[in-house]
């Protein structure tokens, strides 16, 4: 598996923060894509709802993994193709060092890849000596820079001109400029170099569809294409969960992807691939090979308060609207995936403890499912999440992210149920307050260990009474006169008709009802 550095989460979000061009680069993004995305679903013939349709697609093939996957490999391997399950990212790897190594590779080009990011597969060929070059132009300037994506389809966002052209003059000995086109173009001859000479090519898989025994790939560049049918040898990455039963099941997760991802009715180009070239074709590998990862995707088909992420197709339209991801960048995740997508699936294949700031640091606005092209409840599992770090889960090996903190919340479930207990705790911490510096009428430090609450705002101060206390005040006076109304008209203390427990007289004097 790829470096993991989730732990590093608050330290990086601050450093995202504090970082304006990346929060001015951001904006941009989210302006254009989030806004775009949600015209782009009411422009759909039927409408946003067909949302809800794909939803119940992916959730029918995760249902029936086993059923279409075994049909997908029975169909690739009958034209020529190979298949791997791979338990592990380690097994993943191996297997493809392993083709490697048979045919002698050297070069690897790249195809944009989430999966190839996962499990850890760049450093893997270059500790046994094989180059591999990254072909999507974002991918390629961060694998430049030494960097790691920061948006799945906008790996380089956190990029400026100046940046990549100091980077371009640097690496690829070009003279400086901040020409886009004239950066585009250097880049584009260095690569078609490396296209033209290289002995392996490997792409992630967007959709594989059981039916057809195609996986697809989906690109706005051309370099997914070129990385898969120049080389000798395409191996493919496929998350087990990306699949489909049937062709018009899959043209409706094509379409929601294109929208979701950037706000296009089609991507550029669409690839079907399943196997090696056939006779009579005019491109295409001589071998082909997928592999089908899981990774812990099967521990989380096995938990039905989580097998509703597997349902995620990756198209980071939860990216491009999410407030948290607007303002620390991608880098602040720690893990291949970032924004609401990585805040839930990044703590269930690393590990919920190692993972715990992630699924704590989102606001639960909700903005995430409204975006998703896949319909899926992202805020309820950040909320599953949060449940299993406040008391732990043996199933998941969670422990208590803060034992203090639920021994707290255990003092505040009794004190709040002993209502004079309650009360003189109040009038305890009333006086205690004065005692706190102050903003004007707010408090603007709390002491520790409660101190976070006011490092980014002031705190109204506990009122001089509670609520009860003024109503007690209000209504005494309406009470006594009611029990002497009741009195006289009840001389013998016998309840009847016309007591308190007919409604009469529970007006305050002004005729409102209490």
């Amino acid at each position: 598996m790829s470096d993991i550095s989730t732990e590093k989460y608050v330290a990086e979000a601050r450093r995202g923060i504090a970082d304006p061009v990346l929060r001015r680069s951001l904006a941009s993004l989210q302006e254009r894509f989030g806004r775009g995305t949600a015209a782009a679903y009411l422009q759909l013939p039927e409408g946003p709802d067909l949302r809800v349709t794909a939803h119940a697609i992916r959730e029918k093939a995760v249902a029936h993994l086993d059923v279409l996957l075994e049909t997908l490999a029975a169909t690739i391997r009958r034209n020529g193709g190979h298949v791997f399950f791979a338990a592990t990212a380690k097994d993943a790897v191996d297997y493809c060092l392993e083709v490697a190594r048979r045919n002698q590779v050297r070069l690897v080009v790249k195809g944009k890849s989430m999966v190839t990011e996962e499990i850890g597969l760049n450093p893997a060929l270059a500790a046994a000596g094989i180059e591999a070059v990254e072909t999507d132009l974002g991918e390629y300037i961060i694998q430049l820079a030494g960097e790691k994506p920061s948006h799945i389809i906008a790996p380089a966002i956190h990029k400026t001109r100046n940046e990549v052209a100091d980077l371009f003059a640097a690496k690829l000995g070009i003279r400086r400029t901040t020409s886009p086109p004239e950066l585009t173009q250097a880049a584009r001859k260095a690569l078609r170099e490396k296209f033209l000479t290289a002995d392996m090519g490997t792409s992630g898989v967007n959709m594989a569809c059981a039916e057809s025994g195609h996986i697809t790939t989906v690109s706005n560049e051309g370099n997914i294409r070129m990385a898969t049918t120049l080389p000798r040898v395409h191996v493919a990455f496929m998350g087990m969960e990306r699949i489909v039963a049937r062709l018009d099941e899959y043209e409706i997760i094509l379409r929601l992807l294109c929208r979701g991802a950037s706000v296009q009715t089609i991507g550029t180009y669409v690839s079907f691939v399943g196997g090696p070239r056939q006779q009579g074709d005019s491109d295409g590998p001589e071998e082909f090979h997928l592999v089908v990862v899981d990774n812990g995707r099967s521990r989380i088909l096995a938990d039905p308060q989580f097998r509703e992420m597997l349902c995620c197709i990756r198209c980071a339209a939860c990216l491009n609207i999410c407030p948290v991801y607007g303002k620390i960048g991608g880098h602040a995740y720690g893990f291949a995936y970032s924004g609401p997508v990585g805040a839930v699936v990044t703590p269930l294949l690393t590990g919920v403890n190692r993972a715990k700031d992630l699924c704590r640091g989102e606001t639960l606005c909700g903005a995430c499912k409204d975006a998703c092209s896949m319909d899926i409840d992202l805020p309820r599992m950040l909320l599953a999440l949060r449940e299993k770090l406040a008391y732990g889960d043996a199933a998941w090996q969670v422990e208590p992210a803060s034992r203090i903190e639920g021994l707290a919340y255990r003092g505040w479930s009794w004190l709040i149920r002993r209502r004079t207990v309650y009360e003189m705790a109040l009038k305890l911490a009333a006086t205690g307050q004065r005692l706190l510096p102050r903003a004007g009428a707010m408090i603007r430090r709390l002491p520790p260990p409660i101190h976070g609450w006011t490092q980014s705002r002031d705190l109204h101060p506990l009122a001089e009474q509670t609520f009860m206390e003024r109503w007690r005040k209000r209504k005494a006076p309406s009470n006594a006169r009611v029990n002497s109304e009741w009195a006289k008209k009840n001389p013998t203390g016998e309840p009847g008709s016309e007591g308190c427990g007919g409604g009469e007289g529970l007006g305050d004097e002004d005729g409102r009802r209490g």
